[in-house]
C-alpha cells in the first residue's frame, strides 16, 4: 500500500513537551534545548496513479504522496467538537499530515483520499483495527479484527493500458470521464469520478436529512453527482429528472460498472460469525472506532 521513507521505530510520547513551535512547512521536526525529534514520514501509493487529474493539478501523473505520521496535533483535530459537527474533521486531519501543502484534500479523488485515510490510521494506531460488526444472518454483534495493511488497489481503469481489455463496453474520454450505454433505456451516459469535495457535500446532505427524519436519498443523490451527461443533455435539471425515473436495471448496471472503473483501495476481508458460522466478505466499516481505538 505504501513505501516507507525511513525504517526508524515509532517513538513513544516524549516526556518533555517542546516550548518552541516550528512550522512543519519549514522543518518537519520539533526542537527544544536538549531535544530534537524528527517526525517520521512515508509515501502512500495513490490508487489513481495520478492518471485522472488534469494538467496543472499537483497530482497530475503523480503516483504517490508523502505524509507525516499522526501526532498529538492530529489527535487534537480529531477531537474537535466544532470540526466534527461541521463534518470536516477528517479532511482537516488529512490536510495536516500532507507534506506538500499545495495538495488540497477536497480535490482528491475519493479512492486516493481513502488510501490516505487508511495510511494515516496505520501510522497513528497500527494496522490492526478492531470494531463491532453484526452478522447479516443471525444479527449477533461481535468484535472483528481487520488488517489495514492487507488492502489492494482495485478499479480496472486505474491503468489506462489495461482499460480496453477489462471493460470493453466503456469509452474513456480525454477529459478523464467515462461513457457507457445503459442496457434498459439505451441512453448513453457520461460519468465523472467523485472527489473528496463531492463526498463531503453528499455526506452533509444525508446528515441533514437524517436529522430531519426525512427518507434517505443517498443512492439517487450519488447517481446525480457522478452523471454529467445523458445522451445530448448536460443540463443538471434534465439529468436529475432522468435519475429519478431511471429503471432499476440501469441503476444497478451503472453502479456495478462505476465500482469497476474507479481506482480505490479494497480492504474487504472474510468474516466468519462466531455464533452461527456464516461466512462472507465484509468491507471495513469506518465507524468512530477507526480513529478512536478502544485501546
Amino acid at each position: 500500500m505504501s513505501s516507507t521513507r525511513n525504517n526508524q521505530k515509532r517513538l513513544q510520547t516524549p516526556e518533555a513537551a517542546s516550548s518552541v513551535n516550528v512550522p512543519e512547512e519549514e522543518n518537519n521536526s520539533t526542537q527544544n534545548q536538549g531535544l530534537s525529534f524528527s517526525i517520521p514520514t512515508e509515501f502512500v501509493d495513490l490508487p489513481s496513479r495520478g492518471l485522472y487529474y488534469p494538467d496543472g493539478h499537483p497530482l497530475h501523473n503523480v503516483d504517490s504522496v508523502e505524509i507525516k505520521h499522526m501526532t498529538a496535533k492530529e489527535e487534537d483535530i480529531l477531537a474537535s467538537p466544532s470540526l466534527i459537527r461541521k463534518g470536516v474533521v477528517l479532511d482537516r486531519m488529512l490536510q495536516s499530515i500532507l507534506i506538500d501543502k499545495s495538495i488540497q484534500i477536497k480535490d482528491l479523488l475519493v479512492g486516493d483520499k481513502n488510501a490516505l485515510t487508511v495510511a494515516a490510521r496505520v501510522t497513528g494506531y497500527g494496522s490492526e483495527y478492531t470494531t463491532h460488526v453484526q452478522c447479516p444472518v443471525c444479527n449477533t454483534k461481535q468484535d472483528f479484527d481487520f488488517d489495514l495493511e492487507s488492502g489492494t488497489t482495485v478499479g480496472a481503469a486505474y491503468a489506462r493500458q489495461e482499460f480496453n481489455d477489462n471493460i470493453e463496453e466503456v469509452e474513456f474520454t480525454e477529459q478523464n470521464t467515462f461513457v457507457l450505454t445503459l442496457p434498459k433505456s439505451g441512453h448513453a451516459v457520461e460519468l465523472k469520478m467523485l472527489t473528496g469535495e463531492d463526498e463531503t457535500r453528499l455526506q452533509k446532505y444525508q446528515n441533514k436529512k437524517e436529522n430531519s427524519n426525512d427518507a434517505s436519498t443517498a443512492l439517487t443523490d450519488t447517481l446525480k453527482s457522478i452523471i454529467i451527461r445523458v445522451g445530448e443533455y448536460k443540463n443538471r435539471r434534465d439529468i436529475n429528472a432522468f435519475v429519478e425515473s431511471m429503471p432499476a436495471l440501469d441503476s444497478r448496471y451503472l453502479r456495478k460498472i462505476y465500482q469497476r472503473l474507479v481506482p480505490n483501495i479494497d480492504l474487504t476481508q472474510e468474516f466468519s460469525c462466531s455464533s452461527c458460522g456464516h461466512t462472507q466478505d465484509l468491507e471495513v466499516p469506518v465507524t468512530t472506532d477507526f480513529f478512536w481505538p478502544k485501546s
